[in-house]
């Protein structure tokens, strides 16, 4: 009986290792890809909780006139990432193999300011960060835009 029970934890515990990934900690110099993600010691890293503008994404101001909110997301990561080294916490990894990372640049939460400052939205977290943003009129929220989720579904590579 007790063998049987140490053999279900085993898997179990296997089984959740295999969800969740490697928990592991990276520290290093951290180029953008787009405005949530980045290459960091040979690794794509998606940020976790949150949802940027993808590349191609426009977003229009009140006179209509349409503005590259993907890149400017982009942007404000390269902006973050250039102050010096990155350290990443890595807990799972997403659908595409890359780690879901929650970064820092010294004192700086990388997810919470890119959501607080508006160039990306909540995803899974930062919802009082994205209600500062929005009340501020920060980022892409000085702007009509659709949610980076939405924009992707109806430009399907």
């Amino acid at each position: 009986m007790a063998l049987g029970i140490l053999g279900l934890l085993a898997i179990a515990g296997a089984v959740l290792q295999y969800r969740l990934g490697p928990a592991r900690t990276l520290v290093g110099v951290a180029r953008a890809i787009d405005g949530d993600s980045l290459r960091m010691l040979g690794e794509e890293l998606r940020l976790e909780g949150l949802d940027a503008p993808e590349m191609r994404q426009r977003c229009s101001d009140a006179g209509g006139r349409e503005v590259d909110c993907g890149r400017a997301s982009r942007r404000a990561l390269e902006a973050l990432l250039a102050r010096g080294l990155v350290t990443c916490e890595i807990g799972k990894i997403d659908r595409y193999g890359r780690g879901l990372a929650r970064c820092r640049q010294g004192e700086t939460d990388i997810n919470a300011t890119l959501v607080r400052e508006g160039h990306a939205v909540a995803y899974g977290g930062y919802r009082s960060e994205e209600a500062q943003a929005k009340a501020a009129g920060r980022g892409i929220w000085a702007f009509r835009f659709e949610p980076p989720e939405t924009w992707r579904r109806r430009h399907a590579r």
